[in-house]
């Protein structure tokens, strides 16, 4: 049984940083496509970034040059380190995995499953 879950989120001030962490069961992170989702109140859900089991990366654009994603195999925890918050990164941040998709990660990742998600506020 695969689980999931998220910590580090918090309230920060606007500039600041948070580190998430996301404590996977066995071998997760090390075999599958993990990526952060993030949803604020009323908007749609959205790929923050996302990990293959190569180390391979990707960002959105909104997060690009701001937020890294890691991930250490042997501990089985994926990171998220975000600097220069901005109000607008103020949401419940998930963690997921693909079990399905080889360990790659593409458009059409089927992500089944999800951490139960970490509150990231970011006062203005």
């Amino acid at each position: 049984q695969v689980q999931l879950v998220e910590s580090g989120g918090g309230s920060v001030q606007a500039g600041g940083s948070l580190r998430l962490s996301c404590a996977a069961s066995v071998n997760v992170v090390s075999r599958y496509c993990v990526a952060w989702f993030r949803q604020a109140p009323g908007k749609e859900r959205e790929q923050v970034a996302l990990i293959d089991r190569l180390g391979n990366t990707g960002y959105a654009d909104s997060v690009k040059g701001r937020f890294t994603i890691s991930k250490d195999n042997a501990e089985n925890t994926l990171y998220l380190q975000m600097n220069s918050l901005k109000f607008e990164d103020t949401a419940m941040y998930y963690c997921a995995a693909d079990s399905l998709g080889g360990g790659y990660c593409y458009t059409g990742n089927t992500y089944n499953y999800w951490g139960q998600g970490t509150q990231v506020t970011v006062s203005s």
